[in-house]
Parts: structure tokens; C-alpha cells; sequence
């Protein structure tokens, strides 16, 4: 089986076993990951493991993978491979004590130990730990530097913000990026007006990294900077920026919603294929509804003339479970219209899809189709659905008007 075969079927015991015995570090590297997202504190031979690996595997990508994994897995994990590393019992205590013993282990002589203690600080999120986290913005290893900025995101204290502005200038692109995340998460004037500032920057890959963290602000402060960055001459920057403003819209309340969407879709009627894709990809990848929700709305607003994988995912959004991806994916199919929504829809209403999304099938077709769809529609007046049918009656009196 493939890891992400053992990894679906929650096969704990086959991830550890490919990570055991596979030759090659980049499967080692991604079973490290995959047990992280699966397991839990109660496999304990998984965390063992993950333990074991972080000590002594030969790759340095993998031995920070499986410190990364035992992160997720939770403090209880990361401790154990301290206690693996220092051979010291941590014994149970309040949290700025725990804290206290994990800010000593950022000074050992170990990275792998450093990296592990700045994860459980984040993990543990007192503030206690944040004075020791700063100091070690200036590690040696990027490595920890990296998961330095990511704890001091998780425990959210602005008086990390000048610290990590100053690793806004880091050597390593991966600290730069958790630096700029971590500032976003802090989302204070100053932190978000330094990520402001990097929209400006003349390199590209800064640009980027500020309109991929800015998406995570949970303001509407951020909007200007990043539908001015959807006509930026970058692609990347125009992909970041597309996926933040998504991000953005999901997490701010309705009232807020409905100015931003007005000016985005301002700035992205002339939109090139680069910028729309990311839309498309949230609508067809995301788990979250409302990302899914305003992917499947903007689509119908920003396009068009659609491609054809444009239209396949919305199609394929109208058998959505949640009633109001589904409703934004009908209403952008209508917008569109067209012979390759009308090919795609007469694929779905002949086929054997849920009945209420033939049904919606049939509705844009009553909106958009021509002479094919009509003779299509008028079939399915005595479909076996009662839902078809009910939508095909009122869909053939408008075809047959035209």
C-alpha cells in the first residue's frame, strides 16, 4: 500500500513500519508527517517511534519531520523525546513550570531537542516562554529559528512583534514565511503595517510571502493591499494574493463580507488564468463550506470565458452536500452559459447523479440552453425523479420561448 493508502486508512502500524524500514529519506520524511496527522497521544508505540527517529536518523529533513509530527501529535509527545534527549523525567506541574524546563532545552547543544522545546512552548502557549523564544529567533539552525516564529504565532503576544519583524530579513525563505504567519496570527497595527510594508518590496518572494500570510489577519484592514496585489506582475504573487482574499472572506463577519467582495470583484474582472486558478482550486479542494461557498459565488462574477476545468468543478459542486455551495455553483454556471456549461450540465442531467443536482442541472439549462437542451429537457418530463421532473416542466416552457 501507498503511504497515502495506510495514511487514509488511518493504518498507524504500516506508517511506522514503511518509516522503519524504507531506503529512501524522502518516504521516511513523509511517514513522519502522515503519523503526525493521524495519530494520537495513545499510540504510543507510534510516538516511540517518531521518538526514536528524531534521535537518530541520518537525514536531518527527517529527523525534523518527526519532530514536527510528534508536535502535532501534542506536548505530551514532544516531551517525551526530551526526555528521550536529556534522559530527565518531566514530571507534571502548572504550565509556566513545564514551560520553564522547555525554555532551559533551548539552549542545549542538540537541535533536534532545541526545535522539539520551541514546539511544545507554542504548544503550551504561556506566556512565560515568550522572552526565551526570542532569543532563540537567533539560533544557528533554521531549522529552529522556523519553529521559534511558529510558537511565538501560537502563543499570540505582541511583545514578539519586533523580534519577528526583525526575521522578516531572515537568510532562510521558511523563517521568513513563519515569521510573516506568526505576525499575522499577532495582528497588531504594528505587525500587520510591516507586512504591508513587504507588499511593496521590490523582491518577488517577499511579496509573496506577505500576501500568503496576510490572508490569515482575520481583518478587513488587509484588503486594500491585497486587491491591489491581484494585479500584480508577478504570477505567484497574483496566486497568493487570490487565495488570502478567499481566506479573508471566510473569516470576517457578513456585514464586512459584502464591501470586500465588491471591491475584489472590481479588481479582478480582467483577471488572467493565473489568478482565477487558485478560486477554482479552493471550490474544489478546501474542506471548509465558506471557502468553498465564496469560491463557487466569485467564479460566476470574474469569468468569462470559462476553461473547461473551470466548469467541471462547478459542476461537480452542484452535488454538494451544503446547499449553499451548490446554490453559488448554479448561479455562476447561469452567469457564464455558453456551449461548455451547456455540453457539461447535459452530461450531468443524462447521467447518474444525485437527484437534486440533475435538478439544478435542468434549471440552469431552462436559463442557458438552446435547441439540444431542449429536446433533453423535454425527455425528462418523465424522468423517474419527481424532482427532475418538476424542474424540467418549468425549464422546457422557457426553451421553447426562445
Amino acid at each position: 500500500m501507498s503511504l497515502y493508502d495506510l495514511a487514509r486508512s488511518g493504518d498507524v502500524d504500516g506508517l511506522e513500519e514503511m518509516l522503519l524500514e524504507s531506503d529512501s529519506p524522502a518516504v521516511r520524511k513523509r511517514a513522519c508527517e502522515l503519523l503526525g496527522e493521524i495519530a494520537t497521544k495513545e499510540d504510543m508505540d507510534a510516538i516511540e517511534t517518531l521518538v526514536s527517529v528524531a534521535v537518530t536518523d541520518e537525514s536531518s529533513a527527517v529527523k525534523a519531520a518527526a519532530v514536527d509530527g510528534l508536535d502535532e501529535i501534542g506536548a505530551e509527545a514532544v516531551e517525551q523525546l526530551l526526555v528521550e534527549i536529556t534522559g530527565e523525567k518531566i514530571d507534571e506541574g502548572a504550565d509556566w513550570a513545564v514551560a520553564k524546563r522547555f525554555a532551559k532545552a533551548l539552549s542545549s547543544n542538540i537541535p533536534e531537542l532545541r526545535m522539539a522545546a520551541a514546539a511544545a512552548l507554542g504548544k503550551l502557549g504561556d506566556e512565560s516562554g515568550v522572552s526565551s523564544l526570542k532569543s532563540a529567533l537567533s539560533d544557528e539552525d533554521p531549522r529552529v529559528r522556523q519553529r521559534v516564529c511558529m510558537a511565538l504565532g501560537e502563543i499570540n503576544h505582541p511583545s514578539a512583534v519586533p523580534a519577528l519583524i526583525d526575521r522578516l530579513s531572515d537568510p532562510n525563505g521558511q523563517v521568513r514565511h513563519e515569521a510573516a504567519i506568526a505576525l499575522s496570527a499577532i495582528g497588531t497595527d504594528q505587525a500587520l503595517g510591516a507586512l504591508k510594508n513587504m507588499m511593496d518590496a521590490d523582491n518577488t518572494a517577499i511579496r509573496r510571502i506577505a500576501a500568503s500570510a496576510l490572508g490569515e489577519a482575520g481583518t478587513a484592514d488587509v484588503v486594500e493591499p491585497l486587491a491591489a496585489a491581484l494585479n500584480d506582475p508577478d504570477e505567484g504573487v497574483r496566486s497568493a494574493s487570490t487565495y488570502s482574499i478567499i481566506e479573508l472572506l471566510s473569516n470576517v463577519d457578513t456585514q464586512k463580507s459584502h464591501s470586500i467582495r465588491e471591491r475584489i470583484i472590481t479588481e479582478l474582472q480582467d483577471a488572467d488564468d493565473a489568478t482565477v486558478q487558485p478560486i477554482v482550486e479552493i471550490l474544489e479542494e478546501s474542506s471548509q463550506q465558506r471557502q468553498r461557498r465564496n469560491a463557487a459565488w466569485f467564479l460566476g462574477r470574474v469569468v468569462d470565458e470559462p476553461s473547461r476545468n473551470t466548469v467541471e468543478v462547478l459542476v461537480d459542486a452542484l452535488e454538494s452536500d451544503d446547499t449553499q455551495t451548490a446554490q453559488f455553483a448554479a448561479t455562476s454556471l447561469a452567469e457564464m452559459g455558453g456551449e461548455l456549461v451547456e455540453d457539461e450540465l447535459l452530461n450531468l442531467v443524462e447521467g447518474d447523479a444525485p437527484d437534486d443536482a440533475r435538478a439544478q442541472g435542468v434549471f440552469i439549462l431552462g436559463k442557458i440552453g438552446g435547441e439540444r437542451s431542449r429536446d433533453v429537457v423535454e425527455n425528462l418530463t418523465e424522468d423517474d425523479s419527481k424532482q427532475v421532473r418538476k424542474r424540467a416542466f418549468s425549464a422546457i416552457s422557457k426553451l421553447k420561448g426562445r
